[in-house]
Order: structure tokens, then sequence, then C-alpha cells
């Protein structure tokens, strides 16, 4: 925890990955993350994150290069991945899904029984 808080940014190389929880971790953190385009680190790194997918080592690199020399650029990134995950991996999101969706089904039972 006290690593990543202070480091520029994450990597995450994998060749095949579930979900990635360190991804998240990361963004969470505010944090940038350069990673492969596997598994859900796709899910984590999409929209305006895209560019921090990477498929190949040589492209790794680069997007590693622009991230430490543009401060400004991986603030942006780090911003919109912390975003990212309170939008979409918190468990009030997951939450709110399912109020949602009973909602739904109360009202199609509703409407079926009118």
């Amino acid at each position: 925890n006290a690593f990543q808080r202070v480091c520029s940014l994450g990597i995450q190389k994998s060749i095949r990955e579930g979900f990635g929880m360190a991804v998240a971790e990361m963004l969470w953190k505010g944090k940038p993350v350069v990673g492969s385009r596997v598994g859900g680190i796709t899910l984590q790194l999409a929209g305006k994150l895209d560019f921090c997918l990477a498929s190949d080592v040589s492209e790794c690199a680069g997007k590693i290069v622009r991230l430490l020399t543009d401060a400004k650029f991986a603030s942006e990134l780090g911003l919109l991945g912390r975003e990212n995950v309170r939008q979409h991996f918190l468990s009030p999101r997951l939450l709110r899904d399912e109020l949602a969706f009973l909602a739904k089904l109360l009202k199609r039972r509703h409407d079926l029984s009118s």
C-alpha cells in the first residue's frame, strides 16, 4: 500500500489475467497503470485509459517513458483510473445494479398483474 502510494505508475504485463486486482489497487490510488491487453486488465483500462494498454515490451516501454516524462498526462490518467474504479468496480456500484434489477422485476410484475 505505501509503495503504491509513492510510486509514479504501475506495470502489469501479464500473459494471462483474470480481473487483475493489482491494476484496480493502483488505479484506486490515482496512479496510471501500463498493462497487457489480456483479461480483466482491458476492462479496467477502457475508454481514455486504453492508452495504457500495451501489446508488447517495446510499446510498454514507450508508454512508461511517456507517463514518466509527462506528469500532467500521468496525473490525468490516474484521476480517470480512480473514477473508473469508483464507477465500475466498487461494492456500491454492485449494490446499485442489483437494486435497479430488482426495481425492473417489480415493475414488470406490477405491469403484468395490471
